[in-house]
């Protein structure tokens, strides 16, 4: 009854809300074409659609809490990945509008990855190539990572790994474009990447499923012997920002499965935790009468939380005392354990996220198949390691911490606890795949204080359906902000129109600014392009991205001017190649007819010369499967041999202007050999 009395309370503020807001609008005449805004009845017709919607009060409350009217922005920005669509989408918070996404592993014309685009990242060498040679055009983006400095996000990069291929890439937040696609070369994929260390000095990298070191092969029968994990910390330069494979260096591990990452912070800066599952080292092979992955994999009560002083790993690196793989520089599993780099503690078994609190006291583990989560103590891990105080070690000499010696608590949660984030208020929020919910737990000892009793679950919130990451504001720093959270779900069901049998997933906005019980889901959001894995959520003001490149003539992948850009355009013959300095304003390029012979390598240098905030034009010349975006300001380069003659006209892809179907121009490759080519200029 009470619940009943609150609901309607809300609809009768509503109620109030609109009306006022009808009486001050009401007052205000706009000219023009003569229209006025009527003073009465807004209040009554929001009822009317209420009632003809079914709209519930907790729907309305919904809507008027995300809403973000147009012309004004969100508070956060999210950053989310992509799953198979090899992207990254930026979600703007509260509204849940979809505002870029951002072309990472797989080439998208619309945005720069046109094929035919020259010194793109994924025509780099290091961008990834299958086994025959050809070119990886597509990557399962999965935990994306932002910049930090002294463990806060910063707004100036985001990182996000690629499990199919082992790569990282780099994009760059001025512009929100990848800058840098670089694959590891001694593993084949991945699945704890992106995290950054405090002041991002290094991304770390851990893989997934064992192999031989260097991609090379061993059979299956010698996996214990020949099959090894890696944990790889990538040097990122910020100046350049660009990875630095010479300065990197990673670790060798034993053939567990490695799983998801974390990097300590204050209190435990210098560490790196990483999960793992499959210490059984199963190998599977149900097609040969043995336990499938899944019943191998799951036997054991417990797992290894491997626990890495990178701090002192540097320096074992700077003592010469590692070997090289493909150009990595890799430390030895037998060295990592004299040298007191890698230890590991007991967690509850199949886990699948590790968490640093705000403090940086407390590291959080969650087991799938154990209801609780686990809250270890960095304090008491570097005690038990200074004593010495280990419950033996595993097949490959690693010291194993005795669980009761660094464990500080467990929380009972409910059933499939994967991961954990964190607010401002001394709450922990953990995701229950099983259960469809996500579950509030207090802190203890930690940075902030709930009111409740510490390590305590204090409520839930279900969600649609079977949840997987979830991101609270900021909820991965030393700062957190505990205004909204949003849970990844992998099913949607029933949530949406049926569009076939491939379901959009459902990412919903859920309201975690009061305290106690008090949590609200808000607003579901179909994501109907890959599967959002991992995010992280950004206070919007902390992102100073450009609104045109700061100068005309702009290179987008270097972030600096480039010398082929030209503000006139002309055709010059320079050794065995046409170069075409194009530029492009609205609404015309020039030049527009560029004629030459079959055969020839033809390279366009298009320059934008807008200065207009959205003048963004674009460049296609169909049947050679060419396209660009150019956005003010910017210069691209187009580089392909003309082996096919033909008339081909070319375009601008951007609707851009009242002219925009005009501007275009003729590529005219004429037949070897036959006739003669409109004079152009050669270059000394």
């Amino acid at each position: 009854m009470e619940q009943l009395k609150k609901s309607w309370l809300a609809v009768l503020v509503l109620i109030a809300i609109v009306f006022t807001v009808g009486l001050q609008l009401g007052r205000v005449r706009k000219s023009g074409r003569g229209v006025s805004v009527p003073t009465a009845g807004i209040a009554g017709d929001a009822m009317e659609v209420m009632k003809a919607r079914g709209l519930s009060p907790d729907d309305v409350y919904g809507a008027l809490s995300s809403y973000v009217p147009t012309g004004r922005y969100d508070d956060y920005l999210m950053f989310a990945s992509g799953g198979h669509s090899g992207q990254v989408f930026v979600i703007g918070l509260p509204s849940m509008r979809l505002l870029r996404v951002i072309a990472t592993f797989t080439p998208d014309p619309w945005q720069g990855y046109g094929v035919g685009v020259k010194e793109n990242p994924f025509e780099d060498p290091m961008s990834g190539r299958t086994p025959d040679g050809r070119p990886v055009t597509w990557g399962d983006s999965h935990h994306p990572a932002l910049s930090e400095t002294n463990g806060d996000y910063d707004g100036q990069f985001l990182f996000i790994g690629d499990k199919a291929n082992g790569r990282i890439a780099v994009i760059d937040l001025r512009d929100f474009e990848t800058k840098q696609i670089i694959e590891n070369p001694v593993i084949t994929g991945n699945h704890g990447a992106a995290f950054v260390t405090p002041n991002t000095e290094y991304v770390i990298e851990g893989s997934q499923y064992a192999g031989p070191l260097g991609k090379e092969f061993a059979p299956i029968s010698e996996y214990k012997e020949k099959y090894r994990g890696l944990i790889t910390f990538w040097k990122f330069d910020r100046t350049k920002g660009r990875l630095v494979i010479e300065e990197s260096f990673a670790l060798e591990v034993p053939p567990y499965w490695q799983d998801l990452a974390d990097a300590g912070k204050l209190e435990s800066d210098g560490w790196a935790f990483v999960n793992s599952f499959n210490t059984e080292m199963a190998t599977g092979g149900i097609e040969k009468g043995n336990p499938p992955f899944e019943a191998g994999a799951s036997q054991a009560d417990m797992d290894f939380l491997h626990l890495i002083n990178w701090k002192k790993a540097e320096e074992v690196v700077k003592a010469g005392k590692f070997r090289t793989i493909n150009g990595m520089r890799v430390i030895p599993l037998e060295t990592s354990v004299a040298e007191g780099v890698l230890y590991f503690i007991p967690e509850p078994k199949s886990p699948h996220g590790v968490d640093v609190t705000p403090s940086g006291k407390h590291f959080v583990v969650a087991g799938k198949l154990d209801p609780h989560v686990t809250i270890y103590s960095i304090a008491k891990v570097k005690e038990a390691i200074a004593n010495k105080d280990f419950e033996g070690k595993d097949p490959f000499g690693v010291p194993i911490l005795k669980f009761d010696s660094v464990k500080i608590a467990q929380v009972e949660l409910g059933l499939g606890p994967l991961h954990t984030q964190f607010d401002n208020k001394g709450y922990a929020y953990t995701s229950l795949f099983l259960e469809s919910a996500v579950a509030r737990w207090t802190l203890g000892d930690d940075k902030y204080q709930a009111p409740e009793k510490p390590w305590t679950l204090v409520g839930k919130v279900p969600v649609h359906y079977n949840v997987g990451h979830i991101a609270a504001a900021e909820g991965d720093t030393v700062e957190p902000d505990g205004a909204y959270l949003v849970s990844l779900n992998k099913w949607s069901v029933d949530r949406y129109k049926n569009v076939g049998p491939l379901l959009p997933q459902n990412l919903q906005l859920v309201d975690i600014s009061k305290t106690g019980d008090q949590l609200k889901s808000l607003y579901d959001m179909p994501i109907g392009n890959g599967e959002p894995h991992y995010a992280q959520i950004i206070k919007a003001d902390k992102i100073k991205a450009w609104e045109v490149y700061p100068e005309v003539g702009w290179d987008a992948l270097s972030q600096t001017k480039t010398p082929e850009a030209r503000i006139k355009g002309e055709v010059v013959h320079q050794g065995d190649a046409v170069h075409v300095y194009m530029t492009a304003i609205r609404s015309h390029f020039e030049p527009e007819h560029v004629e030459i012979e079959e055969g020839d390598r033809v390279i366009f240098h298009i320059t934008n010369l807008e200065r207009t905030l959205d003048a963004t034009h674009g460049f296609s010349i169909p049947g050679y499967n060419v396209a660009a975006s150019i956005e003010p300001g910017e210069t691209v380069t187009v580089d392909f041999v003309a082996k096919r003659p033909g008339v081909y006209p070319f375009y601008c892809l951007e609707f851009c202007s009242a002219l925009h179907l005009e501007m275009a121009g003729y590529l005219l490759v004429k037949p070897k050999g036959e006739g003669t080519i409109m004079p152009q200029k050669t270059a000394a």
